[in-house]
């Protein structure tokens, strides 16, 4: 199976201007070709092939006065870049056909200088040294190993977020690691009061990093809204924002990697609820506090790490009634109020006691809200 591995590296201002170009370089490629793309659409003819792309925006365009200064770098990220083009049109065209799982996948869009930067080498275009990375035409950078490569990379993306601040990603051929067998199991179910409560009632608190620092991101956005767009002010208000969310993004998905990493080494099989993430990110008074937790972040560590480790990983229908239903025998006691915390099984006798997520003062705010509609619907 493939993994990526990412680290941190420092480039020289000259490395920066040499990066800042092959960004340059790659975008033009990518928007040029898509371009060609729906023009051919728009007339109703075939697409181009990825060969006749390459030919025509890379090879043919190099001899051109207005697209020369493509050969100032090099030409396998270019050529990646439109790999990827003709990916992303593949992908498109199964999910539009159904033949890809999943939800729906929009066609491909053009890419912004102001948006995250990125450019991937193939072998030939990098060398990995002791503390360095060499690049292609950009020159040997610092880099700073966190942890070790398992095995020689096959590819490395280059990248430059919002913040400002670069990364190598690794892409590295591993094989899984099955841990040893163990009996237990355990089920999860996330909220927003508390991020997941166990199945054997252990319950964990989730960070909540835009929460607690709600305030010092409304400073900045106001600070922000007051600049001139397109000045130099501007774009320093800008990095201050995008840093604080980088910040907020690292401060999650640390939490997220060490949870998922405990469940997995601790138990052989974990099931998950199906939560309908994106339909509940459109309530307003939720939104920002489902976004700030990382519930699909969290499946997904789970889901990747089950597969390397060895562990079972499933997933339950969010239509499965498992509040009504009998953990001992299976059997089905029907629709429970809201208010009901506790309820004794008809078959077998077992008692349940339901996870409290939802306090009173929520319940009575419910009973008022139906009780007013219900007076507004008899006058």
């Amino acid at each position: 199976m493939k993994a990526r591995f990412k680290y941190r590296i420092y480039p020289k201002p000259g490395q920066k201007y040499r990066l800042a170009k092959l960004f340059g370089c790659v975008r033009v490629v990518w928007n040029d070709s898509l371009a060609c793309c729906q023009e051919k659409y728009t007339l109703r003819e075939k697409k181009p092939t990825n060969t006749e792309l390459q030919k025509q925006f890379i090879t043919q365009s190099k001899n051109t006065e207005d697209r020369e200064w493509l050969s100032e770098v090099s030409a396998i990220p270019l050529q990646q870049s439109l790999n990827d083009l003709n990916q992303a049109y593949q992908n498109f065209f199964k999910s539009t056909k159904g033949e890809r799982k999943g939800r729906p996948i929009k066609p491909p869009k053009f890419k912004s200088r102001k948006s995250k930067q990125t450019a991937r080498f193939t072998k030939g275009g990098f060398k990995i040294g002791q503390h360095k990375v060499y690049l292609a035409k950009i020159g040997k950078l610092k880099i700073v190993w966190s942890r070790e490569l398992p095995a020689p990379p096959s590819s490395v993306t280059v990248i430059k977020d919002s913040a400002h601040r670069y990364f190598l990603s690794f892409v590295v051929e591993i094989q899984p690691e099955i841990l040893p067998q163990t009996d237990n199991s355990v089920g999860i179910d996330l909220g927003v009061k508390t991020f997941a409560t166990f199945s054997d009632g252990t319950k964990v608190d989730a960070p909540k990093p835009l929460k607690k620092r709600i305030k010092k991101l409304r400073k900045l956005s106001k600070s922000l809204s007051h600049k001139t767009k397109g000045s130099k002010r501007y774009e320093k208000a800008r990095v201050r924002v995008a840093k604080f969310h980088a910040k907020l993004k690292d401060t999650r998905t640390d939490f997220l990697h060490k949870l998922s990493t405990k469940i997995i080494r601790e138990n052989q099989t974990v099931v998950l609820e199906d939560l309908n993430v994106s339909g509940m990110v459109k309530n307003r008074k939720l939104s920002r506090a489902i976004s700030d937790l990382g519930w699909r972040t969290f499946r997904t560590f789970l889901e990747g790490k089950a597969e390397k480790y060895g562990r079972d990983f499933r997933v339950i229908s969010r239509w499965e009634p498992t509040s009504q239903t009998c953990s001992s025998c299976g059997f089905k006691g029907g629709k429970l109020d809201l208010q009901v915390r506790e309820w004794e099984c008809l078959n077998c006798g077992a008692k349940h006691v339901l996870r409290q997520e939802c306090s009173n003062k929520y319940i009575s705010r419910g009973r008022a809200v139906r009780d007013t509609k219900r007076t507004r619907r008899q006058a």
